[in-house]
């Protein structure tokens, strides 16, 4: 069977009658057990797709101008996005046995549009991360090199589609999690603007910052998954009341744009060569197909990590608080009493990365501290956000590195925790101001490890950026 990467593709195949969506879900299944070794599943639903896949196929022989847009796509979804019936751990011992009572509203807006989920996927435990190393279920592996990472945390949805085992998958990125995988391995990933996505559903680790996104071979599927799960949501009052951009605007091939980048950046200390010349060489990209491509001060680089680390940790220590080994998940079996179920439970369940998030985030909200840390924290949100929104005024987009590295070897940073903050630097900036951005695959290094290049929009400016990156895609 051929490698498909676009959903038309696949609609094409079965309009022809070369293809039927249970011949897919097989093949998608066969490539899971092929990769097993890359660790991408936390669960496979194989049963549970192969009968929706021919409930589908049936509906398709009796009736196919019927179904829904999302007919022919399997995806899969980060174990951090609730599906009623299902599992949901969030790649932690803390959830072990949790079943999640409901789905989250982006997954129940694609089932409503025929979409097929084949599994939910590895990730960073409770998406802290940028390698997907701190899973309690062990490192998802890069498919381009197994003894590397995938990047993080939203690794096992990046490699569920560089891999080809399913067709799109959901992720989540508070920091840079869709982005920064994406360009470790090769697709696409899509964060749109906070709130154009509802976060009902989405276990949340900083919930300021928090939003799902996607992981894909093409723009145009990006754009569709975008369209469908977008909208208001009664459940989230976090939810745009915005309308929501079609897929099909995306076709408006953009000409003339002015695109800004940061030099600060691509002369930071931190930066790999191949990823400055592939840098280099975008610019002139899109400089020959008509944009305006100039570079602009930005002073603010170096606070990112701090400012971002400080607030999402803050915002941790609050939200995990709920995991406490009496409600639900693992109870620890060495508790004798109530005090003693809350340590234990915690500290037997919660890995050293979201142990050491919990303990900074109640250190710069604690008394004589708060001040000194997550009030200043929050005044550098702000002047980022006003700077961004000043070179939005002069730009229409920013262009800036999705990650200053390529994807390093398994266990090269586990001992370093802020070297491993720091593969964020070019990624935060997004979820600081509430922007969307795009990872692009745009070339490789020396090693042949893929290299992705990074587009920065105004709020709700989805469909432009897609509609840019789409003409970008070699």
């Amino acid at each position: 069977m051929p490698k498909f990467t676009h959903l038309s593709q696949v609609r094409t195949a079965i309009e022809d009658g070369d293809l039927t969506c249970t011949a897919l879900v097989e093949y998608y299944l066969n490539q899971i057990e092929q990769q097993a070794h890359l660790n991408i599943y936390v669960e496979v639903y194989a049963e549970e797709a192969l009968e929706r896949a021919r409930t589908l196929d049936a509906r398709y022989q009796q009736s196919p101008g019927e179904l829904g847009r999302l007919y022919g796509m399997v995806l899969s979804h980060k174990d951090v996005i609730c599906y009623a019936g299902h599992g949901v751990q969030a790649g932690s011992k803390i959830l072990e046995g949790f079943e999640s009572l409901y789905s989250a509203t982006a997954i129940e807006r694609l089932l409503a549009e025929d979409a097929i989920i084949i599994g939910r996927v590895n990730c960073d435990e409770f998406a802290m991360g940028s390698s997907n190393e701190t899973s309690h279920f062990g490192p998802v592996r890069n498919a381009a090199d197994p003894d590397r990472v995938p990047g993080g945390s939203s690794g096992g949805s990046a490699v569920a589609v560089q891999a080809d085992t399913c067709l799109a998958s959901l992720g989540s990125d508070t920091g840079g999690s869709v982005r920064q995988p994406a360009s470790f391995c090769g697709v696409i990933g899509m964060k749109p603007t906070y709130g154009r996505i509802s976060r009902h559903g989405l276990l949340a680790y900083g919930s300021s910052f928090d939003q799902i996104g996607t992981l894909t071979h093409s723009v145009e599927d990006a754009a569709l998954l975008l369209e469908i799960m977008s909208g208001p949501d009664e459940y989230d009052s976090t939810a745009s009341q915005k309308p929501v951009p079609t897929a099909a605007e995306i076709k408006i091939a953009p000409y003339g744009k002015r695109i800004a980048y940061f030099p600060s950046a691509l002369q930071h200390e931190s930066i790999q060569p191949e990823v400055r010349a592939t840098a280099q060489t975008f610019i002139q990209q899109l400089q020959e197909e008509g944009h305006t491509v100039e570079g602009v001060e930005f002073d603010l680089l170096d606070y990112l990590i701090p400012a971002y680390y400080v607030l999402t940790t803050a915002e941790a220590s609050s939200n995990l608080s709920r995991y406490d080994g009496i409600r639900y998940g693992y109870r620890s079996k060495n508790a004798t009493d109530l005090l003693s179920t809350y340590q234990q439970s915690r500290t037997e369940g919660f890995g050293t990365e979201v142990k050491r998030r919990i303990m900074l985030g109640t250190f710069v909200l604690s008394a004589g501290y708060y001040d000194a840390y997550y009030t200043k924290a929050q005044k550098v949100r702000r002047l980022l956000k006003e700077k961004t929104d000043a070179i939005f005024r002069d730009y229409d987009f920013i262009m800036m590195p999705a990650a200053p590295t390529t994807a390093w070897k398994l266990g090269d940073k586990s001992a370093d925790p802020v070297e491993m903050y720091l593969a964020d630097i070019f990624t935060v900036q997004a979820n600081m101001a509430g922007i969307p951005a795009i990872c692009i695959p745009v070339g490789s290094d020396d090693a042949g490890l893929p290299i992705g290049m990074q587009l920065m929009g105004p709020k709700f400016a989805e469909t432009a950026l897609l509609s840019l990156a789409s003409t970008l895609i070699r």
